[in-house]
């Protein structure tokens, strides 16, 4: 290895040569000692002048010798991290051939010859070393790169430049893709840099290891970064972490190709944003160096937020969809539960000790239905009564339990649009989905404030984007429930909707206000939007589409509450009971067969149509369950009235199936008995289909 002069930066051997070029000057002085005299004067002048002359030239070469040792030496600095890091062989060398470091692969296939001259290389491989070397030199000095095959396919490969202060050396077996990658020895070539500076494309020039050596205007501007530390400074996982493993790793792997170049999303380290910045993030192998990667930005937060929008809808609907089926399988214990209550209270008079037991269970089961009946709201699965309504006459004929909610601090204050177009909804549905959003809004406001519903007609001539969904042109209704409260905050506000999600303390809240009306809203065919500011307010925007008949209230037709006062008189019939769970079926058939009916049971659809195959048998009403292993309801319904085109059916469900919805046959004389249900609304309903008043065909 050479050695330097720490102060000037020349090498010490040049140094110690200067004392040499004083000899003629020495030399002149003796002479006039030695031959005293006007000729030995002469000589003298003669002699010292060309000392003189022979000092400055001598300086001035080794003055420019040594600046040149001193660019190489800078110049080695510079690519030394990526020339150790590169898996094949690699010497650097002076402009003179002096080896002046071998990475790692060099000293495990070859000697150590660092401070020697690369002709002791050459000369290992090639038997006319001397002239191959000179060959070799020329050819890289015309060109920028020479090399020389050697045996088997291996190349030994030159590259420098006429004014670069090194030369490399590199040794490559076959199969390492030397035809694919040059080494750039002008660092500083300016129009290069400039083009890569005006790439309109955020790009970073990376070293193995995952060091930024270079960072083009975009990147510097996407990550933040100045100039100083996109020079080998910064390392990539300071700035940027993902994708599931060290930042260092992914680098290294693409500069040795080993993954392929498909993009990674990373996000950006220490952002002060609200939001998070995503990035994707290509990489592949730099072409203009032997050991290296480019990297490829591209801002995803776009990109990110719109699939984070795509996977809170996924969740929602999976969270729909596990209610929905938790609620189902929850009536069908609450049924059994409240039927054998009522079968037990039915044996027991008021004034019995175990009545009041009775009577709390009967309640509690009552409390619990309500329960599952928000969580089928919110999986849109509840059974709706839709009728036209005015939301002017719903909204003053709920005024008045409105302003008792919300108190005396709290002003409630309604707007109405004169020409307000009627809506397709479930009367009591709505005015629950109102009522929740008032009570929260109230609860918004500790100290009091003015909530505001306003209503009015909304015509949308294009699609409107929100959030997840995007509103079809159209006419619609659209309901505003404002507050001046609080606010929600963005975090809550991705949340808010979801079962269960409550910002109360214990005990002021369930969390199923907002989920209820989340869910009644979409299953009406309607959009729910909320719009808050943190310390200002909240605003809910409800969007219902416009009917176009006017607003008649039709009185649904409905089971009979569990106190009826005038229950319809019983007559014999025969009534088959097609249910799958035991507890269900066995509570049904006792209710049925107290009231005198003789009740055929049938665990699935296929039992029932094996019994029906007996045409003697004559049966005036099917009660099915909807929703069972194998055949459903409504199909094995279908069937059996091909045969039997007369029989009333009533149908028992947990929740509203697409079976009735659009695409499917009507069952004719069918009705409907939402699950939980009571001994007197299971009977009253059997009694109204014998007799011929039950409510229209289902569809």
């Amino acid at each position: 290895m050479a050695h330097w002069d720490d102060q000037s930066g020349i090498p010490r051997s040049a140094l110690a040569a200067l004392p040499l070029l004083m000899l003629p000057l020495l030399v002149g002085a003796l002479l006039l000692v030695i031959l005293p005299g006007s000729g030995a004067g002469r000589a003298a002048i003669v002699f010292s002048t060309i000392a003189v002359a022979w000092y400055v030239l001598g300086g001035a070469i080794a003055l420019s010798h040594g600046w040149r040792k001193l660019s190489g030496r800078r110049a080695l600095s510079a690519i030394r991290g990526e020339v150790a890091a590169a898996p094949e062989p690699v010497w650097i060398c002076d402009s003179d051939g002096l080896v002046l470091f071998q990475n790692a692969a060099a000293c495990r296939d070859f000697d150590d010859i660092t401070g020697q001259n690369v002709l002791t290389l050459v000369a290992r491989l090639r038997a006319d070393a001397e002239s191959d070397l000179a060959d070799l030199s020329a050819r890289a000095l015309r060109h920028g790169s020479a090399e020389i095959d050697l045996s088997e396919g291996e190349v030994l490969a030159l590259s420098r430049a006429a004014d670069a202060p090194l030369q490399v050396w590199s040794y490559h077996r076959p199969g390492d893709g030397l035809e694919d990658e040059t080494l750039a020895m002008d660092l500083e070539d300016g129009e290069a840099q400039d083009e890569f500076e005006a790439l309109p494309v955020a790009l970073l020039r990376l070293a193995p290891e995952g060091h930024i050596r270079g960072a083009n205007a975009a990147a510097r501007a996407l990550l933040s970064l100045d100039q100083a530390s996109t020079q080998g400074a910064v390392h990539l996982g300071s700035v940027l972490e993902g994708p599931g493993r060290p930042v260092g790793d992914w680098v290294l792997d693409a500069s040795a190709r080993r993954i392929d170049g498909r993009p990674e999303m990373l996000r950006l380290r220490g952002n002060d944003g609200d939001e998070d910045v995503h990035l994707q993030v290509t990489l592949a192998p730099d072409p203009t160096v032997r050991a290296g990667v480019i990297a490829v930005l591209n801002d995803a937060s776009a990109l990110k937020t719109l699939e984070a929008q795509f996977v809170q809808s996924q969740k929602m609907q999976a969270i729909g969809q596990l209610a929905g089926g938790v609620a189902h399988d929850f009536n069908n214990l609450l049924t059994a539960i409240s039927g054998h209550c009522d079968l037990l209270m039915l044996r027991h008079d008021k004034g019995h000790p175990d009545y009041s037991d009775l009577d709390q269970i009967s309640q509690n089961a009552n409390r619990a239905a309500a329960l599952v009946g928000q969580l089928l709201a919110f999986s849109r699965k509840q059974t709706l009564k839709l009728e036209t309504l005015d939301l002017r006459d719903t909204l003053a004929d709920l005024a008045h339990l409105l302003n008792r909610l919300v108190g005396e601090r709290v002003a409630l204050t309604i707007n109405h649009d004169p020409a307000l177009r009627p809506i397709r909804a479930d009367k009591r549905q709505l005015e629950q989905v109102i009522m929740n959003l008032v009570v929260n809004a109230r609860d918004a406001m500790p100290e009091g404030g003015e909530i505001r519903i306003d209503t009015e007609n909304v015509h949308l001539s294009d699609a409107l984007r929100r959030d997840r969904v995007a509103l079809p042109a159209g006419d619609y209704v659209r309901v505003r429930v404002i507050d001046e409260g609080c606010g929600i905050s963005p975090d809550h506000q991705a949340k808010m909707f979801e079962p269960f999600f409550t910002t109360k303390r214990v005990g002021e809240g369930t969390g199923l206000g907002l989920s209820t009306a989340y869910g009644i809203v979409k299953q009406t065919g309607g959009y729910i939007f909320c719009d808050s500011v943190t310390g200002q307010g909240t605003c809910f925007s409800l969007y219902f589409p416009a009917h176009a008949d006017a607003a008649i209230h039709i009185s649904p037709v409905s089971a009979a509450p569990a106190e009826a006062t005038a229950p319809l008189p019983t007559r014999q019939a025969t009534i088959l009971l097609v249910e799958d769970e035991a507890p269900v079926r066995a509570f049904a058939a006792r209710a049925l067969k107290l009231k005198g009916y003789d009740v055929l049971e049938a665990t699935n659809a296929e039992h029932a149509l094996d019994l029906l195959s007996d045409s003697r048998l004559t049966i005036d009403v099917f009660v099915t369950d909807v929703v069972m292993p194998g055949m459903d309801g409504p199909s094995w319904v279908r069937t059996a009235l091909r045969d039997r085109p007369g029989t009333r059916v009533i149908f028992m469900s947990g929740y509203t199936e697409d079976i009735f919805g659009e695409g499917h046959a009507p069952v004719p004389n069918s009705l409907f008995l939402a699950k939980p249900f009571t001994l007197a609304e299971l009977t009253h309903l059997v009694e109204a289909q014998l007799a011929g008043t039950g409510a229209p065909t289902l569809h």
